[in-house]
């Protein structure tokens, strides 16, 4: 493959990562608690041999997809009426204990499950400060959890949600639309402002997606041209000097 052939194809990979993480991001523009996901280009320098005598093409460099990230801002903050809809109005995530371990997640859609356990919409117990599960007893009708997390009933309190942030946010390693493996220690929130009978509705701005993803795909659809553009010269230069050489 010839060098401009292979420029235009390290473009056209890192293009289609672009198109595929904004698409997933409007899939999701409906899901509590996600992110938007962004990706981070970076320029990938090949040092050419033999080539001091050529002014300009000591290198050559590659459009490469180098890393994701997720925007921190936070989704808008709907009101459901459901006690046990959790929103975080400020910094955090709460944990919960899945089969493959701890996770992290801002998506506070919980509930009781039938043994009083409190959990995510996918049976995985919340948390509480210090790692534990939170248990609702059957006759704990009126439960109240206030901004810090603390679960009451008219009995007393039962527990107290624990809130996380991660020591290095660009370690959060996404697992699913909404969990994350931390990566590494997490601390306490101090203040996590939970807001009861809420969800926190994901920050995917759709319209800007929709705008986003239309400009990728012009961008594609410009270095397919290119490479096609590249093809046909080639054709045409063997073109001519195949008869060339064989008069």
């Amino acid at each position: 493959m010839d060098i401009t052939t292979s420029l235009a194809a390290s473009r056209l990979l890192a293009q289609q990562r672009a198109m595929d993480i904004t698409a997933n991001n409007i899939a999701n523009a409906n899901t509590p608690g996600f992110r938007t996901e962004r990706v981070q280009f970076a320029d990938w320098i090949d040092q050419q041999p033999n080539t001091a005598r050529t002014p300009g093409s000591h290198t050559i460099t590659y459009a490469q997809d180098r890393a994701t990230y997720r925007e921190a801002q936070p989704g808008t903050v709907t009101h459901t009426g459901n006690p046990f809809d959790l929103a975080l109005s400020g910094e955090g995530f709460f944990t919960i204990n899945t089969p493959a371990g701890p996770r992290l997640t801002r998506d506070g859609r919980f509930g009781p499950l039938p043994d009083g356990t409190l959990a995510d919409s996918s049976g995985n117990p919340v948390l509480d400060v210090n790692g534990k599960p939170i248990q609702i007893g059957s006759t704990d009708t009126q439960v109240t959890i206030s901004g810090d997390g603390s679960v009451s009933t008219p009995d007393g309190t039962i527990g107290q949600i624990g809130v996380v942030q991660p020591a290095d946010p660009m370690a959060l390693r996404a697992e699913g639309a909404t969990n994350f493996v931390a990566g590494g220690p997490t601390a306490a929130v101090a203040s996590p402002g939970i807001v009861q009978g809420a969800i926190e509705g994901s920050n995917v701005q759709p319209v800007m997606e929709v705008t986003r993803m239309m400009n990728d795909l012009r961008q594609f659809q410009l270095v397919t041209q290119l490479v096609q553009a590249e093809g046909d010269r080639q054709q045409n230069t063997i073109d001519k000097l195949l008869p060339a050489s064989g008069g």
